[in-house]
């Protein structure tokens, strides 16, 4: 993943803390906790926010969503990943 220049370089560790992002890079969609994870999931799939990538970033943002939601949610995942 590359850096955006459409991101506050310290925004999400500033609203979040040291924890766990999805897109780690930008320190965007964190999924640190159930709330956390359920918010990435469904931001990722707004075309708003998943156009800024490509299609190779957004794949490997929902996977990470996908093994945290599978950790700390249900071991299925997201219903909508099936």
């Amino acid at each position: 993943m590359e850096k955006r220049e459409d991101v506050y370089k310290n925004r999400g560790l500033h609203e979040y803390g040291d924890v766990e992002f999805a897109d780690s890079v930008n320190k965007k969609y964190p999924i640190d906790n159930e709330e956390h994870i359920r918010a990435a999931w469904s931001y990722i799939h707004m075309p708003r926010n998943y156009e800024k990538y490509d299609k190779k970033d957004v794949k490997t943002i929902e996977n990470r969503i996908i093994k945290a939601w599978k950790e700390k949610i249900n071991p299925d995942g997201p219903p909508e990943a099936s």
